[in-house]
This record gives C-alpha cells, sequence and structure tokens, in this order.
C-alpha cells in the first residue's frame, strides 16, 4: 500500500478545505474554533498550509515573518529570530496512530530545511492536558523551551521546539 499524498490546503476543492475546518473546529480544545473567513486567512498566509487524504489529517505552520497575532506565535517571534512555527496539525480520530501527524511533521521539516531553516517551534496544552501530543512531540525531538498562560487564563501551554540542524 502506497502512503496517501501531502497536498496543500490552498490547491483544494472547497468541499475539502471545508472538511478541513469542520476537522479543526471538531478539535478546537486542542486547537481554536475558526470560522471560514479566519482559516481562509490562516490558509493563505501560512509558510505550509497542507492536508493528507481529504478530512484524515492537516498541519498549518507559519514563518517569524507572518502577519500573525497567535500569543504562542508571538512568544517564538519574541525569542528567535527565525523559525517556522506550528499553529495546528490535527488528525481525525479514526486515522490516528496511523503516521500521518509524522508524515507531516516530516515534510514540513524537509521544507524549512530547503529553506534554510534551523528551528520548528509549536505549543502544547498543559491545562487542558494532552499527554497523547506530550508523547508524539517528545517521539518527534521537540524539546521544552517555556511555558505560559494564555491571555484570559483558561488554557497554559508547553512551547517546544526541534532544531533541524
Amino acid at each position: 500500500m502506497t502512503d496517501p499524498d501531502i497536498n496543500p490546503i490552498t490547491g483544494a476543492e472547497d468541499k475539502t478545505s471545508a472538511a478541513l475546518l469542520v476537522l479543526n473546529n471538531a478539535h478546537a480544545r486542542e486547537t481554536s474554533f475558526l470560522t471560514a473567513a479566519r482559516w481562509r486567512d490562516l490558509v493563505t498566509h501560512a509558510f505550509v498550509a497542507n492536508f493528507i487524504d481529504g478530512p484524515a489529517a492537516f498541519l498549518i505552520a507559519f514563518d517569524q515573518d507572518a502577519d500573525y497575532d497567535s500569543p504562542n506565535f508571538i512568544w517564538f517571534r519574541e525569542r528567535l529570530p527565525r523559525f517556522v512555527y506550528v499553529d495546528r496539525i490535527v488528525v481525525a480520530v479514526d486515522h490516528q496512530g496511523g503516521g500521518l501527524a509524522r508524515r507531516l511533521y516530516e515534510d514540513l521539516f524537509r521544507r524549512a530545511r530547503d529553506r534554510g531553516y534551523d528551528v520548528v517551534g509549536c505549543e502544547i496544552n498543559v491545562e487542558p492536558p494532552n499527554p497523547g501530543s506530550d508523547a508524539f512531540h517528545a517521539a518527534m525531538g521537540f524539546t521544552v523551551q517555556g511555558e505560559a498562560t494564555v491571555p484570559g487564563g483558561n488554557r497554559k501551554v508547553r512551547y517546544l521546539a526541534k532544531s533541524l540542524t
């Protein structure tokens, strides 16, 4: 069996993009809820916005020059001169454990290296906890860089980075 292709969200059919937005919003507790307009804005301005197999999985990442207002992105921008930040990676429940997140990350790492980046950062929830994400990111070689309470006080996150050198 061959691996499903990784494709850009920007080139996807409207129904595929809509299904990916539904997938995002089904995981809003871990990421954040997005309107259709905000989804299009993120995808349009991303360094990478890719998906696998329709609504099975997607990853959206920005580089340090992005016009993006996420407090987690800004945390990295205040500390690193050049980086790629994974804003969200989501795998549909019925596809979890199948290696799709690993494939999306490995593709991102390759693209980042090819463009001269040497750090990829992300955040994961501490409160509410996300132990599956903790284990996955540790296995991918990410290390803890810091923690913060997100403005509004309802979430605490851990900042992670992976060196690509």
